[in-house]
C-alpha cells in the first residue's frame, strides 16, 4: 500500500470518526444539558468538514502520482 493510498484511507477513517463522535457528543448535549458536550460536538463536526475539504485538496494536489 503507498502512503497515498494510506493517508487516504486515514483521512476517511478519521472523518467517519469525527462525524460519529460530533453526532454522540451532540446527543449527549440534549440528554444531559451540558454546554461542553455541545461544543465538543460541534468542534467535531466543523473538524470533519476540514478534513472534507483537506482530502479533495490532497486528491488533487497528487492526482498524478499511483495509489500503489
Amino acid at each position: 500500500m503507498s502512503l497515498k493510498a494510506f493517508h487516504i484511507i486515514f483521512i476517511l477513517v478519521s472523518t467517519a470518526l469525527a462525524i460519529g463522535f460530533g453526532i454522540w457528543a451532540i446527543r449527549e448535549y440534549l440528554r444531559k444539558d451540558d454546554p461542553f458536550t455541545l461544543v465538543i460536538g460541534v468542534g467535531s463536526l466543523v473538524s470533519a468538514v476540514v478534513l472534507v475539504v483537506y482530502g479533495g485538496w490532497f486528491l488533487r494536489k497528487l492526482r498524478g502520482v499511483s495509489y500503489l
